[in-house]
């Protein structure tokens, strides 16, 4: 999406993102252009599971006895971060970047504009469950997407006038359920956070100029399955691509892939 709409000659003047959202849009925040997200795609098409989700059958016992919160240490996503992000502050970015995590203890949406990077991108893709939350400023903070997966209403706060939305959408093909605990948590909190994005729209489209881009349909990858970026982002490009020729930026609403449905 990113690769058609920088093609076009769209450029943010500010992003906000949650979740793994907030990882895309603060690359994209040092670099926003060509150069810098096909930066960002050899990242993804380089990623692995392990990168995320690494494998330890001790962390996993912990959790299931409760002695830890997680099942995931987060230090190689940490690690791979700072690995690859040309800066270190959020105030840095060259756009200005808007991390949305959420306070474990109250639910309240936190916006992150300030600040350390990678503790606060470790903290808005912090799952429940999965990775442990992040404290920062004495707040204690997980996954943006449990209070605000596709912020539109912080991009509305910070005075935006016209929101392009890129959501991820969900495997909408699969022919079973995941079959790993994982990759059922991720599916479940993906459809719930997919669900939110119609009434979002509905709530700011007489607010602000909405545009909605269409993510991919149909697919049946799971999101615990890291072995088809190359193909997936070529899909999407070129389906983004043709959305922008058919007058997309000029559609509203929400797109048919986002409602429910199956295939």
């Amino acid at each position: 999406m990113l690769e058609a709409l920088v093609a076009r000659g769209v450029r943010a003047d500010l992003v906000v993102g949650a979740s793994v959202g907030a990882v895309n849009g603060a690359y994209y925040a040092a670099t926003p252009d060509s150069v810098g997200v096909r930066r960002l795609e050899k990242i993804w098409c380089g990623l692995r599971r392990n990168d995320v989700f690494p494998h330890a059958a001790t962390s996993g016992l912990l959790a299931l006895l409760a002695r830890r919160s997680h099942l995931f240490s987060p230090m190689p996503f940490a690690g791979l971060l700072r690995r690859h992000l040309p800066y270190e502050r959020l105030e840095d970015a060259r756009i200005p970047c808007h991390v949305i995590a959420t306070d474990v203890l109250s639910g309240e949406e936190v916006r992150l504009s300030r600040g350390p990077l990678v503790a606060s991108l470790c903290a808005t893709a912090a799952l429940p469950g999965l990775h442990p939350p992040v404290e920062i400023g004495g707040r204690y903070l997980m996954d943006g997407g449990v209070a605000n997966h596709t912020p539109i209403s912080a991009a509305v706060a910070l005075g935006a006038e016209r929101v392009i939305v890129l959501p991820t959408g969900v495997p909408c093909a699969l022919e079973r359920p995941p079959r790993s605990a994982v990759g059922m948590a991720l599916h479940a909190l993906n459809l719930l956070t997919t669900g939110r994005i119609a009434a979002d729209v509905a709530r700011f489209s007489t607010a602000v100029e909405l545009i909605v881009v269409p993510p991919l349909c149909p697919f049946a990858i799971s999101s615990y399955d890291f072995g088809h970026a190359a193909e997936l982002i070529a899909r999407a490009e070129a389906s983004t691509k043709q959305w922008l020729a058919d007058g997309g930026l000029e559609q509203r609403g929400v797109p048919a892939s986002l409602e429910p449905h199956g295939h």
